[in-house]
């Protein structure tokens, strides 16, 4: 890949966490998400992924998630005994795959990561024994947004009510490098729940979401065919969750917290997006905005609420919130609230989080370099919208994007000694690199 003063592109990597297929602007949503919107306009929407701390296991490995060590999610293995001490299960990023970061760290990268990691809760498994350099990490897969876990007697932690926007290390100034390119993962724990953002966002979405799941699903299915994101012709598979009573029968207060979540929900979103367009800023201050290659995803499908919910907490999940948290319409969104919401608004798929089904892998993603708008006379066409994507294939394409920097990695001890970054699917054109089918290491054939 061709860079600018052919310098060696930069990486950002962003994840949203629990972000629905047709929950960004740009993918069908009636949520502003305009930084995004501006990303996919100049580069190329791609549709599905995994769940979870599997997915950032791929993500970081280019491996199987089930060789990387995180066959499923670190709670569910904890409640399946059948699965303890068992390969492939280990719960944590194991030593047998090379990490994306510490093969870009080897090759003169300075790597990066801010936000949630869960790939293991140990200080060996750690992001900084992972190849970055710099990390500022939420170790398990969620938390309270304002810091709050009395469950936990901890109450506030005073350090994070308000973090200033300085840059300090040891009580001194410190800058990114400029003598090195970078390598930097922004995975947000938003919005997962609990569904917790500022009042000012919230109710941006007073009233948009008062009739309803169901009448947002048929909006969003509306919408994603205008896109041409789904054919015409697509009929959306039944809603399968847990029963829920008709939204007309439901009390005025049933539905004024339904839809309170919501727009708490779709606040989270919009805040999301507010923080990417302040680090896209931030890049074209520094002048690295046309030199840096950035992928935009959601780790899996809508969640499925209280489904979802259980491994977290146990069966006692709904004690806990009764007990500390107050969810009272008033105030929903605050840090000592507790809620969340169900996939019933995403369409046109089956099922959610947790599930292999399109409903649970099919998801929002944004590939954006620059230098492809300008190959292409300042627009991209309607036809690099494509429905192949893994986290294998994007850790993939980062490495090959570092252009004759790809050749020494292939020689890199740690590429030699594990296992390494693979190829697993057509690149956009549909094509095979190399010429090795998929599945042939593994002795399977795959058209």
């Amino acid at each position: 890949m061709s860079t600018p003063n052919n310098k060696r592109p930069n990486f950002l990597l962003i994840v949203a966490d629990d972000l629905g297929f047709s929950d960004v602007g740009c993918f069908g949503s009636e949520i502003r998400t305009p930084n995004l919107d501006k990303l996919a306009s100049s580069g190329i929407r791609m549709t599905d992924s995994a769940a979870c701390s599997p997915t950032r296991a791929m993500l970081l490995s280019g491996t199987d998630n089930h060789i990387a060590g995180v066959g499923v999610m670190s709670e569910q293995k904890e409640h399946d005994l059948a699965r303890w001490d068992v390969p492939g299960h280990e719960g944590y990023l194991n030593l047998r795959v090379a990490a994306l970061p510490e093969v870009l760290q080897d090759n003169g990268y300075h790597t990066l990561l801010s936000g949630k990691w869960h790939l293991g809760l140990k200080p060996e498994y750690n992001p900084d024994k992972r190849g970055f350099d710099r990390s500022f990490a939420l170790l398990p897969g969620c938390s309270n947004h304002y810091g709050w876990e009395p469950q936990f007697g901890d109450g506030m932690i005073k350090h994070f009510e308000r973090i200033p926007p300085l840059y300090t290390e040891d009580g001194k100034l410190v800058d990114l490098p400029t003598d090195k390119p970078f390598f930097a993962f922004l995975p947000f724990a938003a919005p997962h729940w609990p569904l917790q953002v500022d009042k000012l966002y919230r109710d941006r979405y007073k009233g948009v979401y008062n009739d309803g799941p169901e009448a947002l699903r048929l909006r969003r299915l509306a919408r994603l065919k205008d896109l041409g994101l789904i054919a015409q012709d697509v009929i959306p598979h039944e809603v399968v969750a847990p029963p829920e009573t008709e939204w007309s029968t439901l009390t005025d207060e049933e539905r004024e917290l339904s839809a309170r979540a919501m727009e708490t929900f779709a606040g989270m979103v919009e805040k999301m997006d507010e923080n990417i367009g302040k680090l896209l800023k931030y890049l074209e201050r520094i002048g690295e905005a046309d030199n840096t290659f950035i992928i935009f995803q959601s780790d899996n499908g809508a969640e499925g609420a209280s489904y979802e919910a259980a491994p977290t907490m146990g069966n006692s999940i709904m004690d806990v919130v009764n007990r500390f948290y107050d969810n009272s319409i008033e105030n929903i969104g605050e840090h000592n609230s507790f809620v969340w919401y169900g996939p019933r608004r995403i369409a046109p798929s089956r099922l959610y989080k947790m599930y292999s089904t399109e409903g649970g892998i099919k998801v929002p993603m944004i590939l954006s370099y620059l230098p492809w708008t300008k190959a292409r006379g300042g627009e991209i066409p309607a036809y690099s919208i494509r429905a192949n994507s893994s986290e294998v294939e994007t850790s993939r394409k980062c490495a090959e994007s570092l252009g004759s920097t790809f050749s020494r990695m292939k020689g890199d001890p740690k590429m030699r000694q594990r296992q390494s970054i693979q190829q697993m699917i057509p690149r956009l054109d549909g094509s095979f690199l190399g010429g090795q089918p998929c599945g042939k290491r593994t002795g399977k054939s795959f058209t």
